[in-house]
């Protein structure tokens, strides 16, 4: 098609001043919001300066343009806002089993939520129109995002909070008594639909007797920031910080892990049958 060259260049000079390479100094982005800056400037530089074919700045092209296009609708499409959320009396929305928090002056309004790579854009609209109000990274289902900017008139940290445990019997204060750590792998075992956690956490009693409680609640916090809530999993956890190795990275356990060894096993089983 005509003019395909020129859109297959200007990808590839975009590729080559935005896509993290061995040829400029930045290794990666931080965020999406990180990427669409970077493409806002990148976009701003290369209209801003004058074409070697047209010899006219193409900013100043498209203003003269504009008189003879037709007028886009002053606010975007709704949908491409995202899926729409009331905001509660606690400025508070509700996305993915997740509570996040949203600036003053929207409690009673609907807003616009979407997710842009790890974060999660809230839109609302403003004297300006339709617009970014804030984000949220995204976590862990069960755990609000909670931002102490929202609350100006509260005292810092004492916003919405997630509500901590409650012992009902003598077995659950014995375990919540180990520490921070066991609290937090309550709430994320829980969130996260770990199977017989009871029994799990009478374990982990026995377990802080044995070896003491600082290293049961050590390895619980460790559990619960790597989603490792199996069977044997905090004894394996004990037992490396037992031979006092270094913690290297933790490493969530999500869809992108896995512990299975393979399939090259059951391809040798595939072989067989067909020799029989």
């Amino acid at each position: 098609m005509r003019g395909k060259g020129g859109v297959e260049a200007t990808v590839k000079i975009a590729k080559a001043d935005l896509v993290p390479a061995e040829a400029n100094l930045l290794p990666a982005y931080g965020s999406f919001a990180g990427l669409e800056e970077a493409c806002r400037l990148f976009c701003g530089r290369v209209s801003g300066r004058v074409h070697r074919e047209t010899a006219a700045v193409p900013a100043d092209r498209l203003a003269a343009e504009r008189e003879h296009l037709h007028p886009l609708s002053a606010e975007p499409y709704a949908l491409a806002l995202g899926e729409e959320r009331l905001v509660g009396d606690d400025q508070t929305i509700r996305f993915g089993s997740v509570r996040y928090s949203t600036p003053p002056g929207h409690a009673g309004q609907r807003v616009w939520c979407r997710v842009a790579g790890q974060e999660l854009v809230i839109t609302a609209r403003t004297g300006r129109g339709a617009g970014e109000v804030t984000r949220h990274r995204l976590p862990v289902p069960g755990s609000p995002r909670i931002l102490d900017e929202h609350y100006p008139d509260h005292p810092g940290g004492n916003g919405p909070r997630q509500p901590r445990p409650r012992p009902r019997t003598e077995a659950e204060a014995a375990f919540l008594a180990i520490g921070e750590g066991a609290q937090r792998w309550l709430a994320e075992a829980a969130a996260s639909g770990a199977a017989r956690i009871r029994s799990k956490m009478a374990r982990a009693a026995e377990l802080a007797a044995v070896v003491g409680a600082d290293r049961v609640d050590a390895a619980l916090g460790l559990a619960a920031i790597a989603g490792r809530f199996a069977d044997g999993d905090l004894a394996s956890i004990i037992d490396h910080l037992t031979a006092e190795r270094e913690i290297g990275e933790v490493v969530t356990a999500d869809e992108a892990h896995s512990a299975q060894p393979g399939t090259a096993a059951w391809a040798r089983l595939g072989g067989q049958e067909a020799a029989r």
